[in-house]
């Protein structure tokens, strides 16, 4: 787009029609480069495979935060205020702000866009951050499980 609003109007007959002009400019070939460049990425369905992989990690994800604090909440009748469940929560509204971008993005919005590669950076740190966490409840899990 911003390119395109660099070229100058292609010179035309008092009838309309095109008039026959030099060779391309060096700008038009990058626009025809570019241009060429996207309908690759267009065929790859890239977007496509984000969008679904993206529905599907979101469904999940809200599936298991909530089943995790039920889960606990059922077997012990309260849950743990902690890192863990903090981090949990804040992952979950971090997924639902990202996905409330998609539409904005849709429309061409490079702030969405940008802000949406930010919230999903933050979310990736905050879950690796979590592992741990993770690992030491399943441990103390297993500490207090009666096994048969």
């Amino acid at each position: 787009n911003e390119l395109k609003k660099q070229l100058k109007p292609a010179p035309v007959t008092p009838d309309g029609k095109s008039v026959e002009s030099s060779p391309p400019s060096p700008l038009e070939l990058q626009i025809q480069k570019l241009t060429e460049e996207r309908k690759e990425l267009i065929k790859g369905s890239y977007r496509d495979k984000h969008f679904n992989a993206g529905s599907i990690l979101l469904g999940f994800g809200v599936f298991e935060a909530v089943g995790g604090g039920l889960n606990t909440w059922l077997r012990t009748g309260k849950l743990f205020p902690g890192p863990h469940l903090f981090a949990g929560a804040g992952i979950t509204v971090l997924w639902a702000l990202a996905a409330a971008l998609v539409p904005p993005m849709q429309k061409g919005s490079e702030t969405a866009r940008n802000l949406h590669i930010a919230l999903n950076t933050l979310n990736v740190l905050l879950f690796v951050w979590q592992i741990p966490t993770g690992f030491d409840i399943v441990l103390k899990v297993f500490e207090f499980t009666k096994w048969p």
